[in-house]
């Protein structure tokens, strides 16, 4: 092991660490949740139970008083090590305010878009269980010692944090750089336990790894960058937050594996495309379900982002506040424009976003981006600019302003988002004087372009 990373110690926790059992013991929630089976495998990842977290509590509670007997009997025998992962805590207890997102990790898109849309709009993908998985990416973890996660990248390429309300963990961290050393020949498979002992036939190039290794400690937090490839252990019994999430900076990570599962899954049904009149929104619809989001997704959620920044942008022409203080903002919200610009560029060659096929992606889908006017006036899209401007507030004290929920963000004349009172506020005819229409990438760069120059 070789250069180990350090963990720090913001506050993250903000009630008695095992308030998030308790709570749930009192409540004894029957929502159904991941639980990996850290025993057996099952192809690429650990097999995964349906369970509750009163079930799953239980069971731990059991699993104790099981280690405590073996330990007195010198039995070496001892039941499945059960990991709950990926419980969506905030999303089912919105009231309960267990812990506060450290401000740096505050520039979350991912979830900022997920509290006020969903994911999928398409009917054929859009289902209940897959939007409860779907909900958002805040997850509580917790485990037993010995319970453990497997060698992976983590989704969409996001960033992660992580931060121990209780217990140790053992973290294994590989650079990018080095990311082909784990998959096999055909860079189809990667490595699933590093302890294991790794065909050199298979994986070749495996001994050329060079792992960074932390041990992480209560109340310390792990940044996990894009596409580090890591292997986690619980070497005490451990709770833990954990959060995935994007912004301007990674947009083009999530971008790239999109591109990568999409190549997969239209190989995976490239004899089909002769004989099949929908070759294109079958490979959409499977890259949803493979990888939890689809192209058409994607740039529904980076419309709309752009459409907010573009919002910020335009009432900062009309702020009466420092100069350097309002170009410091502006620098922010044209950074992030420009981000979004470059990932839409990438986009323009795919035949998803050809004309025909344009055309024929599911109605919900194309008015999410195309008609400008109407996605100013949703309430959802209201609340993900207040949401979008409470964050960079956190983030960055010099931003505080004076609004309520419904006003504009960033907007002197204290009104309405879309329909300021004020005479020289006309947020929505400065968007769509510009463009009333988005009917693919290449209009949301125009758009882009047009209005960073006018501002």
């Amino acid at each position: 092991m070789a250069a180990p990373i350090s963990p720090f110690s913001p506050t993250v926790s903000v009630n008695p660490a095992f308030s998030i059992i308790l709570y749930t013991q009192d409540k004894q929630s029957a929502e159904e949740n991941h639980v990996a089976d850290c025993c057996t495998r099952d192809f690429t990842d650990q097999k995964r139970l349906e369970m509750s977290v009163a079930d799953f509590i239980s069971h731990w509670l059991g699993l104790s008083a099981e280690k405590c007997a073996i330990d007195l009997s010198g039995s070496e025998k001892m039941g499945s090590l059960l990991y709950l992962k990926d419980w969506h805590f905030v999303k089912e207890y919105p009231d309960y305010v267990a812990y506060t997102t450290p401000p740096f990790f505050n520039d979350d898109w991912l979830n900022l878009y997920l509290d006020s849309h969903y994911m999928h709009r398409d009917s054929d993908i859009h289902h209940d269980k897959n939007e409860i998985n779907c909900a958002d990416y805040r997850f509580v973890y917790m485990g037993a010692k010995g319970t453990w996660t497997p060698l992976h990248a983590d989704v969409f390429r996001s960033y992660s944090w992580s931060a121990n309300v209780c217990g140790k963990k053992q973290w294994l961290f590989l650079p990018p750089s080095q990311r082909h050393l784990v998959f096999d020949r055909h860079l189809k498979h990667s490595v699933y336990n590093v302890y294991d002992d790794v065909s050199e036939t298979q994986f070749p190039g495996f001994k050329k790894t060079i792992w960074w290794e932390c041990i992480q400690e209560q109340n310390e937090i792990i940044f996990v960058p894009s596409g580090w490839y890591h292997q986690v252990h619980n070497l005490e019994d451990t709770i833990s937050i954990n959060h995935n999430w994007f912004n301007a900076y990674n947009l083009s990570w999530v971008w790239n594996l999109l591109v990568e599962d999409y190549n997969v899954a239209k190989e995976y049904i490239e004899d089909i495309r002769d004989i099949c009149d929908d070759f294109e929104s079958i490979c959409q619809r499977n890259l949803a379900a493979n990888t939890g989001m689809n192209f058409y997704d994607f740039f529904i959620l980076i419309t709309r982002f752009a459409l907010a920044n573009m919002i910020q942008l335009y009432h900062l022409r009309n702020e009466e506040d420092a100069v350097s203080n309002s170009s410091n903002k502006a620098h922010h919200f044209i950074s992030n424009l420009v981000s979004i610009s470059a990932v839409a560029s990438a986009m323009k060659s795919f035949e998803a976003f050809a004309g025909e096929n344009l055309n024929s992606c599911s109605v919900k889908n194309r008015s999410a981006f195309s008609d400008v006017k109407q996605n100013l006036e949703e309430k959802d899209f209201h609340e993900l600019c207040m949401a979008l401007v409470t964050a960079y507030e956190t983030i960055d004290g010099r931003w505080e302003q004076n609004f309520e929920i419904g006003k504009a963000p960033l907007c002197p004349k204290d009104s309405l988002l879309l329909n300021c009172s004020g005479a020289d506020c006309g947020v929505q005819n400065f968007v769509t004087a510009s463009s009333s229409q988005i009917c693919g990438p290449e209009d949301l760069i125009r758009l882009i372009e047009l209005l960073v120059t006018l501002t």
